[in-house]
């Protein structure tokens, strides 16, 4: 697991607002990258996007890196969930519910006629992690690019990502409707809404960030009990149910203390999490042969499970065991040859063993299948660089930049590759788009 920085802004072309006249309006959003919780949450989130008409191939489930209880979203293509709200929930019912609510408003047309309203939004910054300066640098169409950025701490955004009573309720309708027709208990809707009961009546400022953009009120609260009460609960799903405790447990054995993780583990729900959780404590107190053979525990249970094999591989690597690594990173790759962040992994590995040419093989294979993660992109730039290609590694640290919002030093490097680059070509005009972005940013 690791986090994702990402500084984000209001940008004047889609919300309508005069915020970047005198300087941009800049709110650091951290994202949270694993391979294992984003497979496990693609698991629990299939059955209510394909309930809901939306495709799980195009709607992705994003992790963001805040304690405080919250999930929203802000374009028809990303869920946003808070990694809080993740570690309170009791159950994958409960998180499948959060999922179908939010599926609701891309499905009900909500975040549609909003995106309607903002001008030029085709030319927008970024979604929170894919700024469009990146989207359109690596090739991506204008509908790909089309978004804006996440400010947490913007009033201005919160207005934006704030539903109306009458969207609530109607999303709340349309959620126990998908989990009936996936087969999940919409008693797991009534578990997220407990969470908040007497919230409203705090000051705004001491309510969970949910209840600011999901207004809930008690009519509200008995209808969704009346919906509720009057279905019968279908049986709980036991694989949801390990996917569910998986992502919780391994986000929990990072996020929290060491020693809270390890009089813990009896609450993992399975064996192989309990050995998996166990692994990540040792890792995190530096103890490199336990936390080996924790993994190892874990990996004779499930030998082919890839993600366990990465974290494995995660272990050695950040232990400086480069080679071992490597070896156990191939091994992952092999059993989740598309899995980006796995090929990530593997291509720092060979980076760290010298073997560059095979690590850009990797890295390359990574980010054309997830252009938007800022690692592979400065671990490619690296590679490129070792092989003799400047004008390659320039391209990728200028689309890093731009990722990150850093449009002055992305448009430095921008023109520094269109100087070493053949004029015409691909690279040389990713080069020209992320120019091209720098300048309408002012």
């Amino acid at each position: 697991m690791f986090r994702t920085r990402i500084l984000s802004r209001l940008i004047a072309m889609v919300l309508g607002l005069s915020l970047i006249a005198a300087a941009p309006v800049r709110a650091a959003t951290t994202l949270l990258r694993d391979a294992d919780i984003e497979h496990a949450l693609r698991q629990l989130a299939a059955p209510v996007l394909s309930a809901a008409g939306l495709s799980p191939q195009q709607v992705r489930i994003v992790l963001v890196d805040d304690d405080s209880l919250n999930a929203f979203v802000a374009d028809t293509q990303y869920i946003f969930i808070h990694s809080g709200l993740i570690m309170r929930l009791d159950s994958a019912a409960a998180l499948q519910a959060v999922i179908a609510h939010e599926a609701a408003h891309i499905a009900n047309g909500h975040i549609t006629r909003r995106l309607g309203n903002m001008r030029a939004a085709r030319n927008a910054a970024g979604l929170g992690m894919v700024l469009a300066a990146a989207a359109a640098a690596a090739g991506a169409n204008s509908q790909a690019a089309a978004g804006f950025a996440i400010g947490s701490q913007s009033s201005a955004m919160r207005m934006f990502l704030s539903h109306t009573r009458a969207e609530e309720t109607a999303a709340d309708l349309s959620s126990i409707r998908f989990m009936l027709r996936a087969g999940i208990d919409p008693k797991g809707a009534l578990e997220v809404q407990q969470m908040f009961r007497g919230q409203e009546a705090l000051s705004a400022g001491r309510q969970d960030p949910y209840l600011r953009t999901h207004p809930l009120t008690r009519d509200r609260l008995r209808a969704l009990e009346g919906m509720v009460a009057g279905q019968k609960s279908p049986p709980a799903d036991p694989a949801a149910q390990y996917w569910f405790k998986r992502a919780q447990g391994k986000l929990t054995a990072f996020k929290r203390a060491p020693s809270w993780t390890l009089r813990r583990l009896k609450d993992s729900g399975s064996q192989d999490i309990a050995y998996m959780r166990e692994a990540v404590a040792h890792h995190r107190q530096s103890d490199m042969k336990k936390a080996v053979a924790a993994i190892d525990r874990a990996i004779a249970l499930r030998p082919d499970d890839p993600y366990l094999l990465e974290l494995k591989g995660q272990i050695l690597l950040e232990s400086r065991q480069f080679a071992a690594a490597v070896q156990v990173y191939q091994a992952a790759s092999s059993r989740a040859p598309r899995e980006a962040l796995i090929l990530g992994g593997l291509g720092r590995a060979l980076l760290a063993t010298g073997n560059y040419s095979q690590a850009l093989k990797a890295l390359e294979a990574a980010r054309g299948r997830d252009f938007s993660d800022p690692r592979i992109l400065r671990d490619l730039a690296v590679a490129y660089a070792k092989t003799g290609q400047p004008g390659l590694a320039s391209v990728a640290t200028a689309e890093r930049y731009a990722l990150s919002g850093r449009m002055k030093d992305a448009a430095l490097h921008a023109n520094r590759a269109l100087g070493q680059l053949p004029r015409g070509s691909a690279p040389w005009q990713r080069a020209q788009d992320v120019v091209i972005a720098a300048e309408q940013s002012k």
